[in-house]
């Protein structure tokens, strides 16, 4: 399925953390916290100025990012668990 955000959403998928601690512990699914970070997998088209010209968007698809720990709305889209979030709730862009 193909899906693509409108405005200044952004479509991403959480990049998922460590499964074990540095001293080798394996760290159970109900103790880990959410990640905070991802990749893009699609951007829309960017929002509108009162003039009615296009916002350019600061990330593209493939881009990993950094967000807030409760940003978004989480679905479900062919399997996979994705975010959908405002580019604003977009923290910085990982180089």
């Amino acid at each position: 399925m193909s899906f693509t955000p409108l405005h200044d959403r952004v479509l991403v998928r959480r990049i998922e953390g460590d499964e074990t601690t540095k001293g080798g512990l394996i760290i159970p699914d109900t103790a880990k916290e959410k990640p905070q970070g991802g990749e893009v997998v699609s951007v829309g088209a960017g929002g509108r100025r009162e003039d009615d010209e296009r916002i350019p968007m600061d990330v593209k698809a493939g881009d990993r990012i950094l967000f807030e720990k409760w940003s978004g709305l989480e679905i479900k889209l062919d399997g996979d668990d994705l975010l959908i979030m405002k580019e604003s709730d977009i923290l910085g862009v990982i180089a």
